[in-house]
This record gives C-alpha cells, sequence and structure tokens, in this order.
C-alpha cells in the first residue's frame, strides 16, 4: 500500500529563521543526516519542500469569480511544509517511518494517509 506522509512543520525550527540559527551544528547536522536518512528508505519517493505558509495564495471560486487570498487556508502552525509518499507493507511501517521524520519530534506533526490506487 502507498501512503502520502504530509508534514506539517508547527513549531520546528527551519533553516533561515532564528529558531535554527540557536540549534547547535550538531542539531543542525542531524536534522539533516534524518532527512536524507528517510528520504533514502526504501520505498520512499522524496516529495518537494514547499515555501513559508505566508508564500501561499488561497483561491476559491464563488459563481464565476475567482477569488484569492493572501496566505494559507489554514492556520499557519496547520500549513504543510512538504510532504512524501511511502510504498510500504502496511500502517505501522508508515507510522514508524513519520516518528523518524525531524518535524514530527520539534514542534510538527506527519499526517500518514493511505493512497487512493487506481
Amino acid at each position: 500500500m502507498r501512503y502520502i506522509l504530509l508534514i506539517h512543520q508547527g513549531d520546528t525550527p527551519t533553516p533561515e529563521t532564528e529558531e535554527w540559527a540557536v540549534l547547535s551544528d550538531d542539531e543542525k547536522q542531524a536534522v539533516y543526516a534524518d532527512y536524507q536518512a528517510v528520504s533514502a528508505t526504501p520505498g520512499v519517493t522524496p516529495g518537494l519542500w514547499m515555501q513559508p505558509p505566508e508564500a501561499a495564495t488561497t483561491v476559491r471560486v464563488s459563481g464565476a469569480r475567482t477569488l484569492t487570498t493572501d496566505g494559507p487556508f489554514v492556520a499557519v502552525k496547520e500549513a504543510l511544509g512538504g510532504y512524501l509518499v511511502y510504498e510500504a507493507d502496511d500502517l505501522d511501517a508508515a507510522i514508524a517511518l513519520a516518528a523518524r521524520i525531524p518535524a514530527a519530534r520539534m514542534g510538527g506533526a506527519v499526517e500518514v494517509r493511505p493512497l487512493v490506487e487506481h
């Protein structure tokens, strides 16, 4: 079964932020190494990292009008920061991989959702 792991950054320190700057070099290298190890896991198709939620534009259509709003639809803390797809034997394996993603332990969360196979 394939699962999408949606990475919600939450309060996770990310590069080029004040929170990231206070991490030690060892902590930063550990975060990079953990993401590289997750991406190298057999069955993982890495996704793309996204710009910060503030860079988003939310689009809605009302009648024939296209309405746009600067920023994300959800609260910034809940906004999606990236994703990956994982071909796993079962949900437990997908959860185990999600637990290895640094955002899950550094103030964010990882949502594991099965994909619909056609």
